[in-house]
């Protein structure tokens, strides 16, 4: 369907429409890039990001009115340079057709999978880690051969402006092209008909994305959070489960897709877990509101859908435990301290809806049983973790849980794991990148049957009543008979 056709109903404007044209066109001049193109793309990438981090940590800084350095760096910078040097070095491997059998009744034939690119991939980036969640699924899609639009968050300006002029710099409009703008321009974007669509952000939006996708047929990679549970066994030491869910809740102040949501943890160790948690964070952040390691919430409308949070939960009876070791007052500031709530209960919203926030449910439990069945009684999360050291009981989780990714004994981490896919289930998203899986996900694998000189289906008929035919089929039923 030309995009002309799509441009009244869907208000697609005549600069992205020339835009996508652009990248089409680009790609069928040169539909098969060969591995030198590829790396020297995300070779390109790779050294902008070096000569470019300091600007880029200032710019999302800028964006959340503060957010840690060391905290940008380590989850949206360190991410990419070891996202691109595996693909550097697997890339030739990827890239080689694969052999497949051929069956008796084909041959003589030769079978093997050719790995093409898509042709233009369009990323809707969100505004949490706006430098990751770009060119995580970018670096994927180069690697696959493609070309890439990114449309950037409306709520992370600075750096959606910076990235745009540093992918502007290295690349030419036709390999990679930024888009900036509201939410008009993001529907916009999302009525275009490219070959792949990239979508991170809320379940609720991710239901339109995905109706704007389904009118042109465009594959859909979600990636919608959730939930995200964590359940502590009553064997784990209490004190490093506190320590390693700490680290997890903090980062962005807890504005992370797979920021534990909420613990699931022995009764008899609630008031062990708390105190510990407490004490953890209040070492880690001792003040808050001058303090530049401790983020601040992305824009005033958030902080407040989080402040409705916790009212809901303490007019309905739950207990809140702000962790403000100073006692600062955050009215004319964007921060929050992280909050654990306990008696958090279904009919609150901190349990009903995904926090993306420094708020943290305490749910007791009597027995792993009941745990396991709490989690499997809501929508699949994006990430479950679970604190325990023996492997068999762990394993159990795994095959009893249903999660778009797990961490075992420690949270956030595997989303930097390079050689697991990262994606969601059901609720939580649909399709996967990162690793193999991401290369995949941004090819077609074309399957292909090759036959030469010899062309034995000329014995086998039609005229079908002959000896070819009833030899093959008597062998056939000889063969795969069951014994």
């Amino acid at each position: 369907m030309p995009l002309s056709a799509l441009k009244s109903e869907n208000q697609i404007t005549p600069e992205l429409e020339a835009m996508l044209l652009a990248q089409r066109s680009a790609y069928r001049a040169d539909p098969m890039p060969n591995r030198a193109t590829r790396i020297r793309r995300l070779d390109t990438l790779h050294n902008a990001l070096l000569d470019h981090s300091d600007q880029l940590i200032t710019a999302v800084s800028q964006d959340f009115s503060n957010r840690a350095a060391a905290e940008t760096y380590l989850t949206e910078i360190a991410p990419l340079l070891d996202g691109i040097a595996y693909y550097r070095k697997r890339l030739k491997r990827f890239m080689k057709p694969q052999r497949r059998h051929a069956p008796l009744l084909l041959q003589p034939a030769s079978t093997h999978v050719f790995y093409q690119p898509l042709g233009v991939v369009g990323i809707v980036v969100p505004w949490n880690f706006p430098i990751f969640l770009a060119l995580s699924p970018m670096i994927g899609a180069i690697a696959a051969g493609n070309r890439v639009m990114l449309k950037m968050s409306e709520f992370a300006p600075a750096t959606g402006a910076l990235l745009q002029t540093i992918l502007g710099k290295i690349y030419t409009q036709d390999e990679v092209s930024v888009v900036t703008g509201d939410v008009d321009v993001a529907t916009a974007f999302t009525a275009l008909p490219f070959d792949h669509l990239v979508f991170t952000g809320s379940t609720q939006v991710g239901k339109i994305v995905m109706r704007a996708a389904a009118e042109n047929l465009t594959p859909v990679t979600l990636e919608l959070g959730g939930k995200s549970p964590a359940i502590i066994h009553e064997d784990f030491p209490i004190q490093e489960a506190a320590k390693r869910l700490a680290f997890g809740k903090c980062i962005n102040a807890g504005q992370t897709c797979v920021a534990p949501d909420y613990i699931l943890c022995p009764k008899n160790k609630l008031d062990a877990f708390c105190t510990a948690f407490v004490e953890i964070v209040s070492k880690s952040y001792p003040s808050l509101r001058d303090n530049n390691d401790f983020t601040a919430i992305i824009t005033d409308r958030q902080k407040a859908r989080l402040e409705i949070y916790l009212r809901d939960a303490q007019e309905k009876g739950a207990e809140l435990l702000p962790i403000n070791p100073t006692n600062e007052a955050f009215d004319n500031s964007r921060k929050m301290p992280i909050t654990l709530i306990r008696g958090a209960r279904d009919d609150m919203l901190v349990m009903r809806e995904e926090i993306f926030g420094p708020i943290l449910p305490i749910i007791p439990y009597d027995s792993l049983e009941q745990a396991i069945e709490f989690v499997n009684n809501r929508p699949r999360p994006l990430a479950l973790y679970y604190f325990d050291w023996n492997k068999s009981r762990a394993n159990d989780i795994l095959t009893r849980t249903h999660s778009g990714g797990v961490g075992i004994n420690d949270t956030l981490s595997h989303v930097a794991a390079d050689d697991i896919p990262f994606g969601g289930i059901g609720s939580s998203g649909i399709g996967h990148y990162h690793g193999k899986e991401g290369f995949l996900t941004f090819s077609k694998a074309k399957g292909v049957l090759r036959k030469g000189r010899v062309n034995t289906t000329r014995f086998v008929g039609p005229p079908w009543d002959n000896l070819m035919y009833r030899s093959l089929k008597k062998f056939q039923k000889l063969r795969h008979r069951r014994r």
